[in-house]
């Protein structure tokens, strides 16, 4: 158990930081540790899910698939039951680093090829020659095979893993079919042949676990149309894949898989699915060699197909061919290779049975059938020229003598086109029945040879004596021709046995006259019609008719009684089809009904069951988170003893081992202190008597031995020196000896080189002189060019100096020209901005001379106007003191000094009514005394009176009623000042 696991973010931070020093198996055994533990079970899935990724890129990394299985599942376990999209970021996770693997190896393996080419231009190096002798891969092949084989392993396990943890889960349904289709894109990438057919045998093994424990809780269910039309759908990638890998046998379970899905299905399957379905189908067939089977695919493939209605004229008239042609090409006589729908004995009944039943058709189709089918829908008619013409040739002209040489001109035309010269090789086969079957009408006996030359096809289908007589053979045995061959005379017998029974023929084809055996057949029918005819005839005798006409007349009353007959039984038989269907709907009803109902009870016991297995399976993970609960406190308590226990141990054992005492475990827990002590020291006396021992008796074996070294060593070096003296001097005159020689030799042939040189001097002297004076004169006429050229040069780099001269002159002018322009122009802006500024300033300045003007006589008509209601308000206050008081001659008695009076009112209170409860009172006041002041005070006509004081006019009244307002004293004032 990790020390880690109470804290599962503590675990994944070691894990990260085991990877950082470079210990990835550490830290994937701790993470295995942890998701493998019983107690993860009660951990949350948000904590979990960081652990699992990590966890599975681990594996990937190091490679380690079945550690990685253990975990998924432990995890799908765990997760399935409270959220599915956790296990479905794991699963493709695991997947897509998986896929990333591949990619990277690919890309290694690639640059490896690359960089092992030394040289680009070495077709082949010792190395490669050696290393071919004895292996056949080339060195892409083995780098493949050594870093991108094992990961494409991996990844394939990868796959399986993922599957087999998805399967029979109707909530991770999606991301298996995902997960499949990835599969099957992977065998197709790779050309895994062998992966592929594992694959496709897992795929059905999960459905047929599906279909066997549908009862499981989250099971999926078939029944659902979603669910079984993803399934359809991963069918039929599976069996794209392997009609493209090939495997024809895996195609054929994979349309019998398809097969079975559709019978399941309750909707019907849509057309572009059928027409994939029957096109595989038909490609199996042909590859088989069945082109009964084969013809019938196509013809439910191009009856699926015409259904659209933007399908062009070409490709109308294209697949009319193919479906002709296929037909045509149905052999009639069946061979152990080219399998028709007729096999012999009861063994091939079911097999043929099973392929009808694949093409979804209620009988097994027959060369005839197609034919007329082909016919009623008009297939004839779209088909090109040549199958025309070819259908004419085998099915209604009788030409026997030349229906090989009018089909040898149709088979250009016919090989040319791709889709239909796969049909030419059986097309050969049906002709050459057709050649002896109308042979066999016209004549009896024909020779082998003429047989041969009428059955005469350009190569490569030419057919040999022994060809024909092995194919006429087989025809007799499978009943189809009736021959003889008589190898003595060398000619073919065609019997007729008039007492035959009818075979039942695949195709008779065009027939000049009736067979013999047919004749008798039909014999007893032919005499009953004359008969009839004759007592029809006797009959009428009375009549003065002739025989024709009573003939006539016997053929119109029997057709108007079979006309009166059918007349009468009509509406018979009409009120019989309408209760019949009345019927059939009646009872398609009730078995709908109880097909509905039985699902409803179904669905209501899987319900049930359901509630009942999530109650028990409730109930069966309290009792284990108890008893794991249990489990852990037991376990925690047992690890502590023994971690105590060996800690102990463990520190008398390191005493022990540093005293070098050698004392079992098991004694540790027995021996006291004074024992130990006296053990050590006894072991170490021992030791030191042992060592002391050894040392003296190494050391005397040592002295012997090196001195007897040296005696036996004396005599064998002086030998050896005089043995290597000798050897060195040999060498020393063999080796001078060799040198004079070679110095010899040398000389010799130098001098012979010399006396050859010096007869070819004087020529070489010549040739030197004339060639040097050719070359000098060569040299001095390119000197006088390359002086020429040279100072043409010089004159033209003059003038070309001067004129850039003269060009940099006249743009500096331009320039400098310009540049006065622009700082005069700038100059000029900027003193019409100075301007237009102190313009700007001045107004400013006097705008703000003004406003503050403005606000300085406003402030001092404010100022003179809280001075006048200062000087109003004291005056009114007077007047009312002297209003209180009584009149008296000389001065009031306040305006000396004196307190001024109380405030009293002028005019009587009048009464006043009070709420008291409920009712309300008059309450009477009592007047209170009036001052009879000698002038009585009027408040609205004080304005008025200071504006007489002042000299100036009266104030009118005031729009608010009353007179001498601030407003009117305001403009009295302004009046006043000017």
């Amino acid at each position: 158990m990790s020390r880690f696991y109470n804290r599962p973010e503590n675990a994944l931070k070691r894990a990260e930081d085991l990877i950082a020093v470079s210990q990835p198996a550490s830290a994937l055994t701790l993470l295995h540790d942890i998701v493998m533990s019983k107690r993860a079970r009660s951990t949350p899935l948000a904590v979990l899910e960081p652990i699992m990724l990590k966890f599975v890129e681990l594996c990937i990394s190091l490679r380690k698939g079945r550690t990685a299985k253990e975990g998924l599942h432990q995890y799908k376990n765990i997760s399935q039951n409270t959220t599915v999209s956790s296990i479905e970021t794991v699963i493709k996770k695991f997947i897509e680093l998986s896929e990333a693997k591949v990619a990277d190896a690919q890309e290694k393996a690639e640059k490896i090829t690359l960089d092992s080419v030394e040289d680009l231009e070495a077709s082949e190096t010792p190395e490669s020659i050696i290393l071919s002798t004895v292996s056949t891969d080339v060195d892409k092949d083995r780098t493949d095979r050594e870093v991108v084989t094992p990961w494409l392993k991996f990844l394939w396990e990868a796959y399986r893993t993922a599957l087999d943890i998805l399967r029979n889960n109707a909530r991770l349904e999606i991301l298996y079919q995902s997960v499949a289709n990835q599969a099957f894109q992977f065998c197709l990438k790779y050309t895994r042949k062998t992966e592929f057919r594992r694959l496709s045998e897992l795929l059905r093994q999960h459905l047929a676990t599906a279909a066997k424990y549908a009862y499981q809780a989250h099971a999926i269910n078939l029944n659902d149309p979603d669910t079984l039309q993803r399934h359809l759908d991963a069918r039929f990638v599976q069996l794209n894949a392997a009609t493209e890998l090939q495997l024809w046998q895996e195609a054929f379970r994979s349309v019998e898989d398809i097969h079975n899905l559709l019978a399941m299905s309750k909707k019907p399957p849509k057309a572009f699915m059928m027409a994939n379905y029957y096109e595989k189908l038909a490609r199996i067939f042909l590859v088989g060699e069945n082109f009964l089977f084969h013809a019938a695919s196509w013809s439910k493939y191009y009856a699926t197909v015409r259904q659209n209605k933007n399908m062009s004229d070409e490709e109308h008239q294209r697949m009319a061919s193919v479906v002709l042609m296929s037909a045509l090409a149905i052999p009639i006589i069946t061979t152990s290779k080219t399998r028709g729908g007729y096999m012999e004995g009861d063994d091939s009944k079911p097999k043929v049975q099973r392929l009808t039943n694949l093409l979804r058709v209620a009988r097994a189709p027959t060369r005839e059938s197609l034919l007329k089918e082909a016919l009623s829908k008009a297939v004839l008619a779209r088909v090109r020229p040549e199958l025309k013409e070819l259908y004419q040739i085998l099915e209604v002209q009788f030409h026997p003598l030349s229906i090989t040489k009018k089909f040898a001109a149709l088979l250009p035309k016919l090989q040319e086109d791709k889709d239909l010269a796969m049909y030419v090789e059986p097309l050969h086969q049906v002709i050459l029945t057709r050649l002896l079957q109308q042979l066999s009408q016209v004549y009896t006996t024909v020779k082998i040879d003429s047989v041969v030359a009428l059955a005469a096809f350009p190569a490569p289908f030419d057919y040999s004596a022994h060809t024909i007589e092995k194919f006429i053979m087989n025809g007799c045995k499978k009943g189809e021709l009736s021959i003889r061959i008589n190898h003595q005379s060398g000619s073919l017998t065609f019997e007729t046995d008039v007492f035959a029974a009818s075979r039942g023929s695949v195709s008779e084809g065009p027939q000049l006259q009736t067979l013999p055996s047919e004749q008798m057949r039909t014999q007893l029918t032919h005499l009953a019609k004359r008969l009839h005819t004759a007592v029809a005839l006797i009959g009428q005798t009375s009549e003065t008719l002739s025989v024709e006409e009573r003939v006539v007349r016997v053929a119109r009353e029997e057709k108007a009684r079979a006309f009166a007959c059918a007349m009468e039984r009509l509406e018979e038989e009409r009120k019989a089809t309408a209760q019949r269907r009345l019927l059939i709907e009646k009872k398609k009803e009730l078995r709908e009904n109880e097909l509905m109902k039985r699902e409803r009870e179904q669905q209501e016991a899987r319900k049930l069951r359901m509630q009942r297995e999530a109650e028990a399976e409730k109930r069966r993970q309290e009792e284990e988170s108890k008893k794991r609960e249990e489990d852990r406190l037991q376990q925690q308590r047992l690890e502590i003893q023994k971690q105590e226990a060996a800690k102990l141990a463990a520190k008398l054992a390191e005493d022990l081992k540093d005293k070098n005492l050698k004392v079992k475990q098991e004694e540790l827990e027995t021996l006291d202190t004074d024992k130990l002590m006296q053990l050590q020291v006894e072991q170490l006396e021992k030791e030191k008597r042992e060592i002391q021992n050894k040392l003296k008796a190494i050391g005397k074996r040592y002295d012997h031995l090196e001195r007897a070294y040296r005696k036996e060593e004396i005599p064998l070096l002086d030998k050896d020196y005089a043995e290597q003296k000798a050897r060195d001097r040999a060498y020393h005159d063999a080796l001078h000896k060799a040198k004079l020689e070679t110095s010899k030799f040398q000389h010799s042939e130098a001098v012979k080189q010399k006396s050859r040189m010096l007869r070819m001097m004087d020529d070489y002297t010549l040739l030197k002189d004339r060639l040097s004076a050719d070359r000098e004169k060569e040299f001095e006429a390119v000197r006088v060019e390359a002086e020429r050229r040279i100072a043409d040069a010089k004159k033209q780099r003059v003038l070309e100096y001067r004129r850039t001269k003269e060009e940099e002159r006249r743009a500096h002018e331009r320039e400098e020209q310009e540049r006065l322009e622009r700082e005069e122009e700038e100059k000029r802006l900027a003193e019409q901005r100075a301007r237009e500024e102190e313009e700007k300033r001045v107004r400013v300045e006097a705008e703000r001379a003004a406003a503050l003007e403005r606000q300085q006589k406003l402030d001092e008509l404010a100022q003179k106007q809280r001075e006048r209601e200062a000087e109003i308000e004291e005056r009114r206050r007077e007047r009312e003191r002297a209003a209180a008081e009584p009149a008296k001659p000389t001065e009031p008695v306040w305006r000396s000094g004196a307190e001024a009076p109380s405030r009293r009112p002028i005019r009587d209170t009048p009464p006043v009514e009070r709420s008291t409860g409920d009712r309300w009172k008059t309450v009477e006041r009592a007047p209170v005394e009036k001052a009879a002041p000698t002038e009585k005070w009027r408040p609205a006509d004080r304005g008025n009176e200071d504006q007489k004081a002042n000299g100036a006019e009266p104030l009118a009244p005031s729009r608010f009623g009353k007179a001498g307002g601030w407003r009117d004293r305001l403009a009295a004032k302004g009046n006043a000042e000017k």
